[in-house]
């Protein structure tokens, strides 16, 4: 429960005996005026309007509705006039500098003359009186209730958060029109979901959100701000708000002595020292969202139907502001639950490489977006390292990222080079962008211009090749050498077509930690682009001081994300380290072989010796086979040289090479054939296997489970 301080939004409220709004652009010329407005003013639809220009924000200065000033303007009589002023932007171009192409909407009102003292101006804006004095008489409510449906069209609205909205609703109410204001929600709105569709009170449960108070009304047994409020039983005196009708009582103590409400619906509806309120529903879209709930103390004045009319208007503002919330609450909410399901398992341990991913959404009201890593087991022991990142925020860049990392690991499933792989995605990036192109009904946003860095590193070789199209470079932070990025050159981003991407070869030392990360993790820290060499060095120097031998990744990744995130970040992050394994020497076997169907015998001889040499006897007859169809193949087919090699980790995985760069296709043989059963029983016989292109031909590889790995 926050006390209301004289100097609150409340304060907005002054007196004025009538009201008024015109629509300006940023120079100032009337666009639109009501027949009120144009009793005021000396200005016509078309004319400049020099008075109002000068009540636009200041150029580079925050757009959003500005506290209320006066101003003195002429009406059409000559006669000066003083005026109450509003100033809200009224489309998205107002965040231009006046002179510019936005469009304001200024309401008016004028100035009653009022006690000898000074007027207080609240934090929003408007003018009111002094509120110590009394809620008033009947022209003074009249003049509030004006002012406070202007304050309330300037105040309310501009955030996506339900409890900021609440919390600016109480500060709006108390004390200039109530002693004591409570916002309740349901829980399930809270949430995001919306509420249930009741007939009958009892089944409701509303949580405190936000309240205010002045010196009037005790709130010492009321529900504090967060707790949920007790079960309210279905009673005819609130069954109106079910309904979107408020409830109005102007006499509280009849209430007490009626006995209407039960002792513990009395704590909440009727605290001590009040003496009326009033409980308007928050209904929007056809739903009860939460309640309002007002109570005024020692005043000559009870509220009346009039106050209810203009509560259930400020009301119905507010209803709509929450509900907005609630469904970007809801959004964000499966934005975040599907984006974290297509990224991969944050820890992974394999034998080129163990991996931890961290993914950041932005703050601020901008929700997550399309930034994505992955981690993508290759054969032969190789792994694929993938960062991307796709335009926008929401759940539209979340559905693209996904088509895009789908894309990616169904073209890594055909082994390609780094090059390779980011040509034919953009290709397919091309035809997502005609896609929409020709169905503009879709809410996924195009993928033109995301950004994409691909990594294949090899534990046998100790090398690694990386493309880029668009995405910053890798850093790479080698032991007892301090962290640099890879000198890369960029490929154009995604959707750009007929540009090559150019791969870069490096090698890479046991235990070297590989960083990929989006752009957001290098801005600067208030969210700007500036300097990316400037983020990335930031970036070099966390790493150099925290990629310590045996330190755990997990540990270094939260280290970064805290030296060089703000505490909001403005644009979602996805940073990918990866400290890379080097195969032992004695883990691999390679043999080169003459094209010539005599040394498949000694092919065989080879495989098996070398399978008792790691003790994996019991792979032999079956490697044993595998090797004598595919070295024939390959020397029936492709000529030689051929290659052979097997490499024992989790897997023992048998390579054969040859120059041909035809692809193997597995067919079924027909009973009458006399051949082409070979690749039929290599299938049948290993656990996985399949082929990829090399630049000297093709390899086809196997993989067999070793037991124990």
């Amino acid at each position: 429960m926050r006390e209301s301080e004289g100097d609150s939004p409340g304060r907005q409220l002054a007196a004025a005996d009538g009201s008024a709004a015109v629509v300006i652009d940023g120079l100032g010329t009337v666009l639109l005026c009501t027949p009120a407005a144009a009793a005021l003013l000396d200005c016509a639809p078309g004319t400049p309007c020099a008075p109002m220009v000068g009540l636009l924000p200041a150029p580079g200065a925050d757009p959003a509705p500005r506290p209320p000033v006066r101003t003195t303007v002429h009406d059409a009589a000559g006669r000066p006039l003083e005026l109450a002023c509003t100033v809200a932007p009224l489309t998205a171009g107002s965040a231009a500098e006046p002179g510019g192409p936005g469009h304001w909407l200024v309401l008016l009102a004028p100035v009653t003359p009022g006690p000898a003292e000074p007027p207080a101006e609240g934090p929003t804006g408007a003018v009111g009186p002094d509120r110590r004095t009394s809620h008033g008489t009947r022209r003074d409510g009249d003049n509030r209730r004006a002012t406070l449906s202007h304050a309330a069209a300037g105040s309310i609205g501009a955030s996506l958060d339900m409890v900021d909205t609440a919390e600016t609703l109480v500060d709006l109410l108390v004390p200039a029109f109530a002693d004591l204001a409570a916002v309740d929600l349901a829980e399930t709105v809270l949430q995001g979901d919306e509420p249930p569709l009741l007939t009958a009170g009892g089944g409701v449960r509303l949580r405190r959100v936000a309240a205010a108070r002045g010196a009037e009304v005790s709130a010492e047994h009321l529900p504090p701000v967060g707790d949920l409020l007790p079960p309210t039983a279905d009673n005819p005196l609130l069954r109106p708000l079910l309904d979107g009708r408020p409830v109005l009582v102007g006499d509280l103590d009849r209430l007490r002595a009626s006995g209407g409400l039960a002792p513990e619906e009395l704590r909440v509806f009727a605290p001590e020292g009040a003496l009326s309120f009033v409980a308007v529903p928050l209904f929007a879209r056809g739903l009860v969202l939460g309640c309002l709930t007002l109570w005024r103390g020692r005043e000559p004045s009870a509220f009346d139907e009039e106050d209810a009319t203009v509560l259930a208007e400020v009301a119905s503002r507010a209803a709509l502001s929450v509900d907005n919330a609630r469904r970007y609450t809801k959004e964000r909410r499966v934005a975040v639950a599907l984006q974290r399901s297509l990224l991969p398992h944050s820890v992974s341990r394999l034998a080129a490489a163990e991996t931890v991913g961290m993914y950041q959404p932005a703050g601020g009201g901008a929700g997550v977006g399309g930034d994505w890593f992955d981690v993508i087991p290759l054969p032969s022991l190789r792994v694929a390292f993938v960062v991307g990142d796709v335009v926008g925020h929401g759940l539209g860049a979340t559905a693209a990222m996904a088509r895009l990392r789908t894309a990616v690991q169904t073209l890594a499933d055909l082994d390609l080079e780094p090059g390779e792989l980011l040509t034919h995605l953009d290709d397919l990036v091309l035809g997502f962008s005609s896609e929409q192109d020709a169905r503009t009904y879709r809410a996924e946003p195009a993928v033109l211009g995301a950004t994409c860095l691909y990594a294949v590193y090899d534990p046998v070789a100790g090398r690694c090749a990386v493309a880029t199209a668009g995405h910053p470079a890798p850093v790479v932070a080698a032991p007892g050498a301090p962290a640099v990025p890879l000198d890369l050159v960029p490929g154009p981003p995604l959707g750009v077509g007929g540009m090559p991407f150019e791969v870069a070869e490096f090698e890479v030392a046991p235990q070297t930690v590989l960083a990929l990360f989006t752009d957001g993790l290098v801005r600067s820290r208030d969210g700007d682009l500036g300097d990316i060499d400037e983020g990335t060095d930031r970036l070099c120097r966390a790493l150099g001081d925290t990629t310590r031998p045996g330190l755990p990744l997990d540990e270094v990744t939260r280290t970064v994300f805290d030296r060089l995130l703000p505490a909001v970040p403005t644009d979602d992050v996805a940073l990918l380290l990866a400290r890379t394994h080097e195969l032992p020497p004695d883990h691999v076997a390679e043999w080169q072989l003459e094209a010539d169907l005599a040394v498949v015998g000694r092919a065989r001889e080879l495989v098996v010796g070398q399978l008792a040499a790691w003790h994996l006897e019991h792979l032999g007859f079956v490697t044993e086979l595998v090797v004598s169809e595919l070295v024939t193949n390959a020397i029936r087919y492709a000529g030689g040289p051929v290659g052979l090699r097997l490499i024992r980790d989790r897997v023992l995985v048998c390579e054969v090479s040859d120059p041909s760069s035809t692809q193997p296709r597995l067919r079924r043989a027909r009973d009458t054939d006399e051949g082409g059963r070979g690749l039929f029983l290599v299938a049948q016989l290993a656990d996985r296997w399949g082929s990829r292109f090399t630049r000297s031909g093709k390899t086809i590889w196997t993989e067999q489970a070793v037991a124990g790995g």
